[in-house]
């Protein structure tokens, strides 16, 4: 069973004026913050404020690059070549960590957002480009995986640092990747039903698909994501019954 895990959290997605998300009350819940970059979601002054709060409260900071699609928050599959994927990265990265730095912390890891995430999820080669890229910027950088994938497997062929990824809100396919969200029951929205399913999943060391398949898995982060409205109420559903069950959450 898995006894030591960190929670974490996609946000500072707000654009403007524009708000997405409860970011201030997730703070004070998660231990890990992935923080976007300005392509899919986010701009330098949502940011600024996004990473100094997380300064403020001990969160660990990640960036959050995706694909330059703000009218498609990033959901949405585009064609790149390596060149352009490898540029992507970079260029996000690399304005997560000035602005981290700019207000007192540092990026500590990196987690690919959205589409460009679900198709690094089943593309090895380009994640391989991806991750080439953040670990050209950052050598010892954590790279956040979807556990299970060729995420992950990318993540084990560069030999680099890398942290196993599982989602409370997110069904899952029998591969280990997640369930489109265009499907019903993509999405989970009752943080009753939720959180003990991430027990069981650290309880036994695997995912669990929708079909009930039980897929092995190294488990060390857990995602909530910002954007749905019962997100507030599942992180602290989730926090109280881990830390109820004996499990440490920790920042990576």
């Amino acid at each position: 069973m898995v006894t030591k895990v960190d929670l974490n959290s996609d946000m500072g997605e707000g654009f403007g004026p524009w708000t997405m998300g409860e970011d201030v009350a997730l703070l004070d819940v998660i231990t890990s913050a992935n923080i976007a970059c300005g392509m899919h979601a986010g701009d330098p002054d949502v940011m600024a404020r996004t990473m100094k709060m997380a300064v403020e409260k001990g969160v660990g900071i990640g960036a959050h690059p995706g694909f330059d699609d703000l009218r498609g928050f990033g959901r949405r599959r585009l064609p790149r070549t390596a060149s352009e994927l490898s540029n992507l990265v970079t260029y996000q990265l690399g304005a997560a960590q000035a602005m981290a730095r700019a207000v007192g912390g540092h990026v500590r890891h990196l987690k690919l957002h959205g589409a460009l995430a679900n198709m690094c999820s089943e593309d090895r080669d380009m994640a391989l480009t991806c991750y080439r890229a953040a670990l050209a910027v950052d050598p010892d950088i954590v790279v956040m995986v979807l556990a299970g994938t060729q995420q992950q497997a990318a993540m084990e062929e560069l030999g680099g640092n890398w942290a196993g990824e599982i989602f409370a809100d997110r069904a899952y396919n029998d591969d280990a990747t997640l369930v489109d969200r265009s499907l019903p029951g993509a999405v989970l929205h009752d943080a009753a039903t939720a959180a003990p399913r991430i027990l069981r999943m650290l309880e036994e060391d695997a995912i669990i698909a929708e079909s009930g398949t039980r897929i092995a898995a190294r488990i060390d982060t857990i995602c909530l994501h910002s954007d749905t409205p019962e997100a507030v109420a599942m992180a602290r559903e989730l926090r109280r019954l881990l830390t109820e069950a004996g499990v440490t959450l920790q920042k990576l």
